[in-house]
This record gives structure tokens, sequence and C-alpha cells, in this order.
């Protein structure tokens, strides 16, 4: 079968899905293809911290910035999706301290809130911080409930035009001369290659973007992809996102996530993101260096382990140092290859951002005079649609959204809202 659509976007992590939206809502024809579940890969193993911009503040000014704008406006387009816990920093050892006057002058000068908060009344809401800690900042970390937030832009842009195409998988590239001309993709559900035309090509397929751009043709991207290993603990020890005052290392943030804890993380250069192995000694860092934030992390059971592989740009500092901003290759301008845009780099929060920048590159190579409309765009969640409706259009049998939606208003109604969110991504392909 063979499809055709103005722009098509290959990765359904976040950035990808927001390139989606915002185009869709700029009136532009869009496919977006996914060889597994949105946010399936980095988008969907990350911490779940909806950053500040603090931890960059004075390693990353700009990445810094970017973040508590995006945090601001995640917010505001889906309340649903976000928790606001704050979070604080950490000064336990005099080296901590030292470094206080620094972090305070560059949370000022990028414009981040914050304040020194008493130790003593901190303890009060967190008891199982270490008794030893002699300052403690407070600023606006959050936490957002990934597959939620990715769900609901999923859905967004498939109502307002998006095709949204998971379990399809980009397996060749098709060219003429000098420009790309679209993709084949093998569709895992149907077991059929099909071929999707197009005038352009987004690559938004995170840390496996050399991948397909060496399908496109092309020798390499300047990628550097880096694992971060996170732990997950039995237990929640924190109601607010604790972080270890002092530059980024490993193991200095713990989030509160639903019912759990979670420690990371680590940055670790490796060579192929579908091939990384979660050590015993990587998990022991990781507890020790989080033990120094909560001692109690000692004593409690690691329920699981998981890496998220982030799509850093390429760079001659170490994974730690390098940028956590993101940028766009063109590559007609890169390689002389017309009709190709990669991403690489950035982070979950900065996803609507990405798409935004993007959508702006794409509509003025297509000669469309039109703005983002994402940061004033309310996302939508399960309650905002008739579930049982958008279900039997792609034909999700009635009675198993009925037997979800009957969990409302029983003991598990909370427990309930993770199949809506399923059920959410499967609408997202019903405009196919």
């Amino acid at each position: 079968m063979e499809i055709k659509s103005t722009v098509t976007v290959i990765g359904g992590g976040i950035s990808g899905l927001f390139t989606a939206l915002d185009l869709a809502l700029r009136g532009i024809d869009i496919i977006l293809v996914e060889r597994s579940d949105i946010g399936s890969g980095t988008s969907g193993k990350f911490h779940g911290l909806l950053h500040s911009g603090a931890r960059y503040a004075v390693s990353d000014p700009e990445s810094a910035k970017e973040c508590i704008q995006e945090n601001k406006i995640i917010s505001k387009i889906a309340p649903h999706a976000v928790k606001d816990t704050g979070g604080v920093f950490l000064g336990i050892t005099n080296d901590d301290l030292q470094f206080s006057e620094t972090f305070m002058k560059a949370l000022k000068e990028v414009g981040i809130e914050h304040k020194v908060v008493d130790v003593n009344e901190l303890l009060q809401s967190e008891p199982f911080i270490n008794r030893d800690t002699k300052l403690a900042i407070w600023v606006p970390d959050k936490v957002v409930y990934g597959y939620d937030l990715m769900a609901s832009v999923a859905v967004t842009a498939s109502l307002n035009g998006a095709k949204i195409l998971t379990y399809n998988e980009v397996v060749e590239f098709i060219r003429d001369k000098d420009s790309v001309k679209g993709v084949k993709v093998f569709d895992k559900i149907n077991n059929t290659t099909n071929v999707i035309k197009s005038d352009f090509i987004v690559n938004t397929a995170g840390p496996w973007s050399f991948k397909i751009i060496r399908m496109a043709g092309l020798e390499e991207i300047p990628i550097m992809p880096t694992a971060g290993i996170m732990t997950v603990f039995a237990q929640r020890v924190n109601n607010m996102v604790i972080n270890r005052l002092r530059p980024p290392s490993d193991g200095d943030i713990i989030v509160p996530y639903a019912d759990s804890s979670i420690l990371g993380t680590t940055a670790t250069i490796i060579e192929d993101p579908d091939n990384f192995t979660i050590s015993d000694e990587d998990i022991n860092m990781l507890v020790s260096e989080g033990a120094y934030l909560i001692p109690k992390l000692k004593e409690m059971k690691v329920v699981r382990s998981y890496a998220s592989i982030r799509p850093l740009i390429r760079s001659d500092v170490s994974a730690r140092e390098a940028t956590r901003d993101f940028r766009l290759i063109d590559h007609e301008k890169e390689n002389g290859l017309r009709g190709l845009v990669s991403v690489i780099g950035g982070k979950f929060t900065t996803g609507r951002l990405v798409g935004e920048r993007v959508a702006d590159l794409v509509s003025s190579k297509l000669g469309i005079k039109s703005v983002s409309k994402t940061a004033m765009t309310k996302l939508i969640s399960p309650l905002d649609i008739n579930l049982l409706d958008y279900a039997e259009r792609i034909g999700i049998p009635k009675v198993v959204v009925k037997s979800i939606l009957d969990r409302k208003g029983s003991l598990d109604e909370e427990r309930y809202l993770s199949s809506l969110y399923i059920l959410l991504s499967l609408i997202s392909r019903g405009r196919i």
C-alpha cells in the first residue's frame, strides 16, 4: 500500500509526538511512524522529573532556561500529567556548601525561582533526608507522568489530523538522487510492507538516529548515545524531588514517582542503544551515592532497574559534562540531501520546544507562514473525550472499554487511570 503525506516523522518519543502535534495544528498533513508503542524508547525510561532547570543552571545555562520555560508550559497545557512536588537541593558536605554560592548566583541569572528553606522545617515533611544536611534550597522541580503526557499528545495530534502509526518500523529510504522522497515501513501488526511518500522526513529517533541516517545513505550524525541508569525502590521515601547540591554527577536525584522513589542517574557513552547491560556494580554505586541524600536507601529493596539511552550531542567533553540542549540538523545544508531533518540532544522536559523548532523549520521550507500553537493548546486527557465512542471507531470492543471505565468510583479508581491512558494511545491510531 502507498500512503502520501507532506511530512513523515520517525520516532514516537516526546519530541516526535510534539513535532506531529505542532505540524498538525498548523494544518500540515503529517504521519508519525514508531517501531513499537509510543514512548517505548528513551522517553519512556527517564526518571519522571519535569526539570526546573536548576540542575543545569551552572554548567549548562541555555538548557536551564529552556527547562524552566517548558516546565511552566507543560504544567499549563497538561495539568493532568504533572504533580507539583517542588524540589530541594541538599548541602551536606563542605564541598556542597562551597558550591552553594555559585549555584544560587546561577539560578538568579537564569531566572529560576529559588529560596533557602529551614532544614528543621524540611525534616518535618521529609523525615528520611540526611540529618547532617546543613543547607536546603527549594526550586520548582515537578514530577511528570511520562506515558500520560505522551498519550495525551498523541491523541490530541490525532484528533487534529495527524496519522499515528505505531508498530511500523522504517526499513528503507526512497531517494531520487539528492532528495528523499519517502520511506518503506514494515507494519508489525499486519505483517505488510508499505510505502509512505513525503516531501519531508523528520528523524526524531533519539539514540537510534544514526541508524536512520545510515539508512538514508549518509555516513554519520554527531550523536553520542549515553546510558543513564535508574533504580526503583519498593516504597516512596520522599515527597519532593531531592537533589544533591553539587555539579551534576551520578546518583544525585531522587524522584517521588507514584508509590515509589526513583534514584538516578549515570552517564556512560555506549555504542549500540539496543545492547546495554546494567551491572550489580552500577546499582550498588547508585545506592551508595543516593544514600548521602537519604540514608534509608541502603536498607531498602531495589525492585528493578532500567536505563534510558540519551541522544546527546557529540562533543569533546565527557558524557556528564555534555550539554543537554538540542540541535536540529538540516541535511540539505549539512550533507546536500534535500527533504531530511534530524534532531539530536534534548530532554523529556524540552520535547515540546523541540517540536516547535522542527515545525518552524519545516514550515519555512514548505513556504507555509504559520506559528506554533502547542504552548497554548490544552492536551486531551481520558476524561475529555468519549472513550466508548472513539474506541468503537477503531474496533476496540465496547465491553473491554466499559470494563475499564467501570472501575471509576471503586476501590481501584486511581489505578484504573493507567488503563485509560493505554486506551488513549490506541485511540490516537484511529484516524489512519
